[in-house]
This record gives C-alpha cells, structure tokens and sequence, in this order.
C-alpha cells in the first residue's frame, strides 16, 4: 500500500480543495493519460487498483506512470466513541486530486489498447476522468 516514509506531521487538516489544477496538468512521460474532471480525495488502494487494472490489461508491454501519491493522512476516531479526547489515529491516506490533473500515464502501447486500460482503471476511481493523448486536444470521456 502506497504511504509516505516519513512525514512532518502525524495528522493532517482537512483543508480547501478549490480551483482547478496547476501542477501535473499535462502529459510528462507517456502518450496517453488519464485527467480527473473533479475534485477528490483518491485513497491509496484506488491509485494501486487502478494501477493493477492498466498493468493487467497491458499485459506488461509498454510502460506506466503514476502522477499522484497520497501524503494526505486521514484520521478517524473509533466507532460509537463520545465526542472530545481529542483526534482520532490516522486511518488511510489520501491524494488530493484537482480537476485537470493527469493522475495516470502510459506509453510503448497502441492508442486502442491505452483508451481500453484507462477506461478500466476510471471504474476504479471515484472521480469522473478523460483519455486524453498527446495529438489531440479534448479526449475522450472515460
């Protein structure tokens, strides 16, 4: 499962998710990618879930690139627990995604079979995404 070595800070702030994104919104690496439409928070299993998808799909040719890790801790408090004694432990961890971020990308493959190992990655993600490649501007929906 995908988490930080070492953090700053055990707990984290929920914090503001507005505006749309900045960095990492554009093809770095591969051909094709995979671009949030929404904003969200994608735990670590959706990004390794959706990492196993594409990898199986592409029958390990080409390549992958994951732009997104969470350094987000998530805390949560027990079960029918009263209110106060302070934060709960820090249960999973999060990426904090922003519309027009590229969270995956792939190369070394056809367009063909890029668009189908994106599309089943999207199905494991809770965000509405697009396929976009490198030669046309739009994409496709996923």
């Amino acid at each position: 499962m995908l988490m930080p070595k070492k953090t700053k800070y055990r707990k984290s702030q929920r914090g503001k998710m507005k505006g749309d994104a900045t960095s990492g919104a554009s093809l770095c690496f591969g051909d094709f990618g995979v671009k949030a439409l929404q904003t969200a928070w994608i735990t670590s299993r959706q990004i390794e879930a959706a990492r196993v998808a594409i990898t199986r799909k592409m029958k390990r040719t080409g390549q992958v690139w994951i732009n997104i890790f969470p350094h987000k801790p998530v805390s949560k408090k027990p079960a029918e627990t009263r209110m106060g004694k302070g934060k709960g432990a820090p249960e999973y961890w999060v990426a904090t995604v922003k519309p027009g971020r590229i969270m995956f990308e792939i190369g070394g493959v056809t367009e063909e079979l890029a668009y189908q190992a994106a599309k089943l990655a999207a199905r494991k993600l809770p965000i509405k995404t697009r396929f976009v490649s490198r030669n046309k501007d739009g994409g496709k929906a996923l």
